[in-house]
């Protein structure tokens, strides 16, 4: 019995080793172990907590669940409310703005950056990473003091004349997409900035050379090649657009309704949790079918490109 004791310590030992001498060796799915298990804890355990709660009829007393039982009731209605319709139309009609401005601001800073010496892309660089070291709180309140009715906005109108009395700007559809055009385009002009930096001059060299305009040079060759900083700055703005809960919250007013507003409702206030659980599952799948879209759309667009270049 000794014996066997001490060769299923050995085997124990020696597999302790080779697990050890693959997690060190950077081969294999090794490396990612601990980001799996980190991953699991802290995004797939509450998901599946998340997708119960969703489907479960959930009495609750003194803020603990007392029974829980099996039902689709609250997923039915929610697919059948027109409320949920239009709140989550709102958000992704939302989300889709954003992107659209982002990229119609941004795309101009990153092809500044291309094409603009070393001290113009550290300026760029200053001034699009700046921002992301202030806290979103205070950007926001930010916008508050030049939005409100005696904000600069209003100010400087009634005092040009070009006014009579202060417009109303905060808690409308506008203060909050302005809001969110300016905290998240940096999450657009960086990726834009990390593909465009790729681009072989050479490439820019030969169309001028062989008579292409600076438009032409843009269209054919810098922004085929920047389609992958267009797709994942795309996917990064309208997935922070899309689950945003403080802008909305703070430049739209209480009457402000959206996806992740009308969860907080539901949870907080409300303590409907079934019903939050089938809101933020709907959220979730509809914001992964929309990044699937566009990585699609990204991947055939690239595609398409190479092919007509080659």
């Amino acid at each position: 019995m000794a014996g066997v004791d001490l060769a299923s310590a050995a085997t124990r030992s020696g597999l302790s080793e080779q697990v050890l001498d693959k997690l060190l060796s950077g081969r294999g799915i090794w490396p990612a172990v601990p980001a799996i298990v980190v991953l699991t804890v802290v995004a797939v355990i509450p998901f599946v907590i998340l997708l119960s709660l969703g489907f479960s009829d959930i009495e609750i007393s003194r803020g603990a669940i007392v029974s829980q039982t099996f039902s689709l009731d609250y997923l039915t209605a929610a697919l059948t409310d027109s409320l949920y319709w239009t709140t989550f139309s709102r958000s992704f009609t939302l989300a889709i703005n954003t992107t659209l401005l982002c990229l119609f601001f941004g795309y101009p800073v990153a092809y500044l950056f291309l094409v603009g010496g070393l001290w113009t892309k550290r300026l760029i660089l200053v001034l699009t990473i700046a921002p992301l070291l202030t806290s979103g709180i205070v950007r926001i309140y930010a916008w508050l003091v030049i939005l409100g009715g005696r904000g600069v906005v209003n100010s400087a109108l009634m005092d040009l004349g070009l006014v009579d009395q202060p417009l109303r700007i905060m808690n409308t559809h506008w203060a909050v997409l302005i809001g969110m055009v300016q905290i998240h385009l940096p999450v657009m002009i960086l990726p834009l900035i990390a593909v465009m930096s790729r681009h072989d001059s050479r490439l820019i060299e030969a169309a001028e050379n062989l008579g292409a305009s600076r438009f032409g040079t843009l269209g054919t060759v810098i922004l085929p090649l920047s389609v992958p900083g267009i797709g994942t700055g795309s996917a990064l703005v309208f997935t922070l657009s899309y689950t945003t809960f403080v802008v909305p919250q703070l430049l739209g007013g209480g009457n402000y309704l959206n996806a992740a507003t009308m969860i907080y409702e539901q949870v907080v206030f409300s303590l409907e949790w079934s019903k939050g659980s089938v809101t933020s599952l709907i959220l979730m799948v509809t914001c992964l079918a929309a990044l699937v879209t566009i990585a699609l759309v990204t991947n055939r667009f690239t595609r398409w490109t190479k092919g007509r270049n080659a």
